[in-house]
């Protein structure tokens, strides 16, 4: 089989990827078995190219369910926490502007009572 480029596998439904993949896998053990029984260089060299090609797979096929999972958590209050932004762990455990904006009762009480004042100058 040719080495399958990423782009390629994006296209594809999950069926389709999962068919790819059990063919990929079948054929990886073939060239094993080829390998133990003294096979021909040209098939050993292809190996890499499989496992590399297994591996695209694999990769194409969780970036699928990421995005599917994103799109499900999208309204909910909480997502799960590998499914959030990274960022640094500063800008995490930062006040959110809600956070920061709000005022405690008693400043609240104190803005209430004593106001700014407004003057009026005459020129």
């Amino acid at each position: 089989m040719v080495r399958v480029k990423a782009p390629a596998l994006r296209a594809k439904s999950k069926d389709e990827l999962v068919k790819q993949l059990e063919e990929l896998k079948a054929e990886l053990s073939t060239l094993q078995v080829q390998k133990v029984t003294g096979g021909a260089t040209n098939k050993l060299s292809k190996i890499k190219d499989v496992r590399k090609s297994i591996a695209r797979c694999h990769t194409v096929l969780r970036t699928n369910q990421r995005d599917n999972l994103r799109k499900f958590y999208l309204k909910k209050k909480y997502m799960p926490l590998d499914l959030r932004p990274k960022k640094t762990r500063a800008i995490r455990r930062q006040l959110t502007t809600h956070e920061a904006g709000l005022k405690t009762l008693r400043q609240q009480k104190k803005d209430a009572h004593f106001s700014q004042r407004v003057y009026a100058i005459k020129a």
